[in-house]
């Protein structure tokens, strides 16, 4: 039974909708004003919405903009009541999100059949997300054991001949087997660490309180976590005269932790897929409210249907480039900019460079009420 939350200050209006909706077979939820819609539809996740637009402490426009703001409540279909026939408010609806409008009086072979459209749209979008969901195991069901074996396989190896023919084995040959079990386990711990943080992601990604909690965690010096951060990556790999920075101070408001994260990753891919000697440029600065962070490589680039597809448990190419890594860490940084109110979008030219833009909120408090940010 589909479940629909009506919203609107006519008491008349809202009892003859429930009345009706019940009628016809669904579960429905009732609110007299926009701000008790809001938590209504924050609390019980809705199947679809319908809401007057002219409502006293919050109308039908700001229920509408806050619930699009929210991943929980981003994709409910939202149909707007309203007496008004002008197209611009109609455009006004459309341009926030609205799915459709109709205006009273209308019939009830009208309502019925825009909800019925819409909740048909509903179900055709969840059956895209299921199929992709069913792609996306069997990709684990590929990758995460060679994900796995491939590290586990060498220290395995190399411990088995430390353990076994140890006495017979050279000393320069002795560290140069334990350097080999270090770096595989190195690999290992960082494969178990992200796929592990995909998953919290993803966790907090379908709960709306995390989803704030998150959001007022406070802010970090962005200029200073690239920097860092960056400047780590360049060195690990012997890469420092590659490396070109040109970040502009500001707070955004993610935590140090999750920020560090992000950069970590998109620096690390960008070194990983362009070779040694090519240029990776790293610009940041503001623009209006938000922090515009870019990374820019002239590596081996991305199609655009491999753009399409970013997400977990893919890496393109493997059996050509066969690099290491899950190809997580694009799906990671996409995920905590958008849960942080940001985006992540990527541009690339196939074989010739890739320039991955980041969005984040600007933190728009004062200096003195910081303290040092944790994830």
């Amino acid at each position: 039974m589909s479940k629909i939350l009506v919203i609107d200050d006519e008491d008349d209006i809202r009892i003859n909708l429930t009345e009706l909706l019940e009628a016809e077979g669904f579960h429905v939820l009732s609110a007299e004003n926009g701000q008790v819609g809001l938590q209504l539809a924050q609390q019980s996740l809705p199947d679809l919405i319908i809401c007057d637009i002219t409502m006293p402490e919050l109308d039908g426009y700001g229920v509408l903009e806050q619930l699009r703001q929210e991943p929980a409540t981003a994709t409910i279909p939202f149909i707007f009541l309203t007496a008004k026939v002008e197209m611009s408010y109609q455009r006004q609806g459309m341009n926030l999100g609205a799915d459709d409008y109709l205006v009273k009086p209308f019939t009830r072979d009208d309502l019925v059949k825009a909800i019925g459209t819409q909740l048909g749209k509903q179900a055709a979008y969840a059956q895209r997300l299921q199929s992709k969901l069913n792609d996306l195991r069997s990709s684990i069901t590929v990758a995460l054991p060679h994900e796995f074996r491939t590290p586990l396989t060498s220290i395995l190896g190399y411990s088995d001949l430390l353990a076994e023919e140890s006495s017979l084995v050279p000393p320069q040959e002795i560290q140069k087997f334990a350097k080999q079990i270090n770096s595989s386990a190195r690999r290992l711990h960082e494969l178990i660490v992200n796929f592990l943080l995909y998953t919290e992601l993803e966790l907090i990604a379908r709960d709306s309180d995390a989803i704030t909690a998150l959001k007022s965690t406070l802010p970090s010096e962005i200029k200073a976590a690239v920097t860092e951060t960056a400047d780590q990556q360049a060195q690990h790999i012997q890469r420092v005269a590659d490396l070109n920075l040109e970040i502009e101070p500001a707070l955004v408001r993610i935590g140090s932790g999750y920020l560090t994260k992000l950069i970590e990753e998109l620096v690390r891919n960008a070194f990983k897929f362009s070779l040694a000697g090519t240029p990776v440029h790293i610009t940041g600065q503001a623009a209006g409210s938000n922090y515009q962070l870019v990374v820019h490589d002239q590596g081996r680039g991305m199609t655009a249907e491999q753009i399409a597809d970013v997400g977990a448990y893919l890496q393109f190419d493997r059996q050509r480039y066969e690099q290491q890594g899950p190809g997580l860490g694009l799906s990671i940084s996409r995920r905590i900019a958008e849960l942080h109110g940001g985006q992540l979008d990527i541009d690339s030219v196939f074989g010739r460079e890739t320039t991955v833009h980041v969005t984040l909120p600007i933190y728009a408090g004062t200096s003195n009420q910081l303290t040092t940010a944790t994830r």
